[in-house]
């Protein structure tokens, strides 16, 4: 790892091994690999997983989440909300989990969660899943930053699944270490860098920043080459960033643009607990919803449209305006 070499690894010195879920669904679980591979690096073992949910381009037979019981090619945790997935995970229809992809390049199952039944629900699942992997950390892993917005950004699309995740750290048992992560700031198109790096300054001010990281090219190389099997934009430009790759890049089929830049290449690790209701308003939001639709009406009673709003529409056929759509002019 680049960045500071050890110190770089400091906030997770002490755990044996960690289990680094990508929190905002689709390919967030291959930009955890950058994560996973720091953690690696300073002797710890690392597990990876993420959210049911994938984009609407992947999965658009279903708007919203997946549960759990209607996935095929994974194995649930007891009752819990968390399932191991492996390279054979895919939906009734045939369209492959991101998570099965990853799995097949590890060569062993990630984790899936359903969010469906809102942060409390979500939290047990992650428990399970600790408890079945023997982690002692669990690392919440978002790729563009967008898990720190306070709403109004005009370019925000995506935040409720990244709340409910967060938010899930509330409820994780004691016994378990719990670590934020924001990587590849800006790369998903929906906040800008320095959107992100201002709420990374309200990380700073309330005492939760708790250290920063970048891929080694190693890692990065690993990215770009699992991102040609599961298609991941957000992550694949964190690791072009991190390779040294400068300036601006279409993504979403050239309705937005993102900066790529050794910003990008960061993650800023955090203090979850603390950042929830300060540097992470949203998860404070739904903290108490106890279904992805409570969730999502939280956020509509703030005025914030989601990803959910928009994969409904999309399957009503009512165009694509939302997520991916161009992000409106600065005013």
């Amino acid at each position: 790892m680049t960045a500071g070499g050890h110190a770089a690894l400091r906030p997770f010195a002490g755990s044996r091994r960690a289990l680094v879920l990508g929190i905002g669904g689709g390919g967030d679980v291959v930009g955890a690999l950058a994560i996973a591979r720091a953690i690696e690096a300073g002797g710890a073992e690392a597990e990876l997983g993420g959210a049911a949910w994938e984009r609407f381009s992947m999965d658009p037979d279903h708007p919203g989440p997946r549960p759990l019981e209607s996935l095929l090619g994974i194995e649930r945790i007891g009752g819990t909300a968390a399932a191991l997935c492996g390279a054979e995970g895919r939906t009734p229809e045939g369209a492959r989990l991101a998570e099965a992809g990853v799995a097949a390049h590890l060569g062993r199952p990630t984790v899936l969660i359903d969010v469906n039944g809102g942060p409390r629900s979500a939290a047990e699942g992650i428990a399970a899943a600790a408890s079945r992997l023997d982690c002692d950390l669990v690392v919440l892993l978002d790729v563009g930053g967008d898990v720190l917005a306070e709403g109004g950004e005009p370019g925000l699309a995506s935040p409720l699944c990244d709340a409910v995740m967060l938010a899930a750290a509330e409820f994780i048992p004691t016994r378990l270490n719990v670590l934020g992560c924001a990587f590849g700031s800006g790369c998903d198109g929906e906040l800008t860098p320095s959107e992100v790096l201002g709420r990374v300054a309200v990380l700073a001010r309330d005492g939760a920043w708790l250290g920063t990281l970048s891929p080694s090219p190693e890692a990065a190389r690993e990215i770009v080459d699992v991102a040609s099997t599961v298609p991941t934009e957000a992550s694949l430009m964190a690791a072009r960033s991190a390779l040294g790759d400068l300036g601006p890049a279409p993504i979403r089929g050239g309705r937005r643009e993102v900066e790529l830049g050794p910003v990008g290449a960061l993650a800023f690790v955090f203090d979850p607990k603390v950042a929830i209701g300060g540097a992470a308003p949203l998860a404070a939001l739904v903290a108490g919803a106890s279904s992805i639709e409570e969730a999502r009406l939280a956020l509509e009673a703030e005025g914030i449209a989601t990803e959910l709003d928009y994969e409904r529409r999309r399957a009503l056929g009512e165009g694509a305006a939302g997520f991916g759509a161009p992000r409106p002019p600065a005013t």
